[in-house]
């Protein structure tokens, strides 16, 4: 009988520690967007991630800890896969950055965004994650839309169209917003194409 070598131990404990925080993140993000930062601790985090709280805090010693984490954890994961989609042209684009503002993760960081305005140990970590997603959104918009922003102008105009998606998130929180939006990102299309060509 071989001797187990420390390194193959220690792949599954790693294994493990991966997916209880993947599942302690995922849970967070969905509980913050289902019931706000009052509604959201790290019991009921833990519970929806099926992990006991001594796991939670092992991972994420506060709760500013766990949210935080969670909502970077999910934005760069949507960043990923807004860089992997079949973009076919502006309108698309459009579409997908506006998405990114209508789903659980937009909920969840407004969320956060309200908390923070309210508990100063949180705003400086939020204001600094909103800073850092912002650049990233940012310039992932760019190259998706082939934008020069050499070009006088296109900065600000990549920049409004990410304001103006937030803005349709925002709209979206309280009632299915869904037809109008489709009507803007189609407008905000045609005008990128005049701006952008």
């Amino acid at each position: 009988m071989g001797a187990v070598t420390p390194s193959t131990e220690r792949t599954p404990k790693q294994d493990r520690s991966r997916a209880t925080r993947r599942r302690l993140l995922e849970a967070a993000v969905a509980c913050l967007a289902e019931h706000g930062w009052a509604g959201s601790t790290v019991s009921v985090v833990a519970e929806r991630a099926g992990v006991s709280r001594g796991a939670a805090q092992h991972h994420f010693p506060t709760r500013e800890d766990l949210f935080t984490a969670a909502v970077e954890y999910v934005a760069e994961e949507r960043s990923a896969a807004l860089l992997a989609l079949p973009v076919q042209g502006r309108r698309d684009v459009v579409a997908a950055l506006v998405d990114l503002y209508t789903g659980p993760l937009f909920r969840a960081a407004l969320q956060l965004w309200v908390a923070a305005s309210n508990e100063p140990q949180l705003r400086p970590r939020v204001t600094e994650l909103e800073a850092r997603v912002g650049r990233e959104t940012h310039r992932i918009a760019v190259g998706l839309l082939h934008a020069d922003e050499t070009r006088p102008g296109v900065r600000e105009t990549v920049q409004g169209l990410l304001d103006m998606a937030r803005g349709l998130g925002l709209a979206n929180v309280l009632t299915d917003d869904t037809a109008r939006r489709q009507r803007v990102v189609a407008q905000w299309a045609a005008l990128l194409d005049d701006v952008l060509d």
